[in-house]
This record gives structure tokens, C-alpha cells and sequence, in this order.
């Protein structure tokens, strides 16, 4: 599913809110949780899941296509562990 997907579905279920109203809902979680996640915090949505950052290191790498080193710089990269109500009911029987 993609983002347009997910707001067509909200605003499905939701014949009360407008398209736009429900895009922009959608449009500002996601970048509270990438703010918080570039601040450094930890977003946790019981039930579904948390994101956090995790740092890389710096390394040497190759490239695949030539075989030549390259340095891969330190970053750092957004890291999603679920939530185990979203595992259950991912993996029960009942759909």
C-alpha cells in the first residue's frame, strides 16, 4: 500500500472528513515521527509497532560492478521493530 492508497482508505471509512483534511492528518504524523526520529526519539505505536535510529559505522565497501573499494560514510538509519498485537493479528487464522 502506498500513502495515496492508505489516505483513499481513511477517507473511505470516513465520509465525514475531506480528501484534503485527511491527507494532511497522514502528511503530519509522518513528519512528527521523522522529526522525532531525526531528533533522535524513539516513536512507539502500541500495538503496531516502534521506530528508532540506528548508527552505522563508517566502513570500506566494494563496488559490486567493478570490484573497486569504496568508503561508506557513518549514518544513520531508521530501524521499525512491530509490535506484537501487529503480529498476532497478522498471523491469526481470522481475517
Amino acid at each position: 500500500m502506498i500513502k495515496s492508497e492508505l489516505v483513499q482508505k481513511i477517507a473511505d471509512k470516513n465520509p465525514h472528513l475531506y480528501h484534503r483534511d485527511v491527507e494532511r492528518i497522514v502528511n503530519r504524523i509522518l513528519d512528527e515521527v521523522i522529526a522525532a526520529l531525526r531528533d533522535g526519539s524513539r516513536v512507539e505505536l502500541r500495538g503496531f509497532g516502534a521506530f528508532s535510529v540506528k548508527s552505522r559505522e563508517g566502513r570500506l565497501g566494494r563496488n559490486p560492478r567493478t570490484g573497486e573499494a569504496v568508503d561508506v560514510v557513518p549514518k544513520r538509519v531508521p530501524f521499525f521493530k512491530t509490535g506484537k498485537e501487529l503480529r498476532v493479528r497478522m498471523n491469526s487464522k481470522a481475517g
